[in-house]
């Protein structure tokens, strides 16, 4: 009998380890939820292209080390099939929940089917997906890039309503990414309607600054007479000042520039009179992206769609925001 008694024991052991070591987590509720310090995340980071990217990277390690949450690190350097595999290696290590935030918008419908199939949900951060299998992913965290675009269009609609005519270079974001496609459709929607402002130009700067720098230096030449530069970030904003500069032209004054961010070179620049208008994308997303994983492995209800909340700046805003900007 005790025998028996003793292998009864021992096979109860060995379920409850079993259960311990499975792969991913849950959404689904049933038994209970890791503890917070038992917690591992796999973020795959786009890259560090740009001052806005580097301090979305900076905010969410330091709120998931607030928050003694073990996170997984990758840095895709903008290719997507090194963040494809750092998804897969999170597959494989059975973390419990994997966040990303996408290089482009097309192709992740089968490591992500891999990652459900696992039992471990994926956070879309700042991008999304274009799958139209939402089941692929428990909630997407970031802006609305199209109305970015919008209100990008309106100042311009506004700051030229005298203007017979507006010639206009618009620096792209990385070709195939959620913000270059979104910002380019929000800024169409407004200035469409007016048949005075004209896209005389629009290539990729890839979010960089040497490649707005190197895209506007050679669209300059083609197009000597141009009213306005539209950047899908600042960072490509202050790649277009220097070009302008080197051209013998004052930025902000010959040639009008608008962009979409609002890290501190930019608002420096605003400031400065060089840049004209900023549209605020906010990289502080760590603790949101906490709060969303740990509802996510307790098996709470998330939201779908999280927008966060911003502004826009003027130069006298830029002003008065800049000794008090954390990014």
């Amino acid at each position: 009998m005790k025998k028996i008694i003793g292998m009864a024991a021992a096979g109860a052991m060995l379920l409850a380890l079993a259960g311990c070591s499975g792969g991913g987590g849950s959404t689904s509720g049933e038994g209970e939820a890791p503890a917070t310090e038992d917690l591992i995340v796999g973020f795959s980071q786009v890259g560090a292209e740009s001052g806005w990217r580097a301090a979305n990277t900076k905010d969410i390690q330091a709120a998931f080390e607030e928050a003694g949450i073990e996170l997984k690190f990758s840095d895709a350097q903008q290719k997507q099939e090194n963040q494809i595999k750092a998804i897969r290696s999170y597959i494989q290590q059975g973390v419990d929940v994997i966040a990303f935030s996408p290089v482009v918008e097309s192709g992740w419908d089968t490591v992500l089917k891999e990652a459900k199939d696992a039992d471990i949900p994926v956070v879309l951060t700042d991008r999304s997906v274009d799958s139209a299998d939402t089941s692929l992913y428990v909630s997407f965290l970031g802006s609305d890039f199209v109305e970015e675009g919008k209100k990008a269009g309106e100042w311009v609609t506004e700051e030229f309503a005298d203007a017979d005519a507006v010639k206009i270079i618009q620096l792209e974001g990385t070709t195939g990414s959620a913000p270059a496609i979104d910002r380019a459709e929000g800024f169409a929607d407004v200035i469409g309607s007016d048949p005075k402002f004209e896209v005389v130009a629009s290539q990729t700067g890839d979010f960089t600054r040497s490649g707005g720098k190197q895209v506007t230096e050679a669209l300059l030449k083609s197009n000597p007479d141009v009213d306005l530069i539209y950047a899908h970030n600042d960072d490509m904003g202050l790649g277009a000042i220097e070009a302008i500069e080197a051209a013998g032209l004052t930025p902000g004054v010959d040639i009008k520039i608008v962009t979409v961010d609002a890290v501190k070179d930019g608002m420096q620049a605003l400031a400065d009179g060089k840049i004209n208008f900023i549209v605020e994308c906010s990289p502080l997303l760590g603790k949101q992206l906490v709060e969303i994983v740990e509802k996510v492995v307790a098996g709470e209800e998330v939201e779908p769609r999280i927008v966060t909340e911003e502004t826009t700046f003027t130069q006298e805003q830029a002003i008065e925001a800049l000794p008090d900007r954390q990014y």
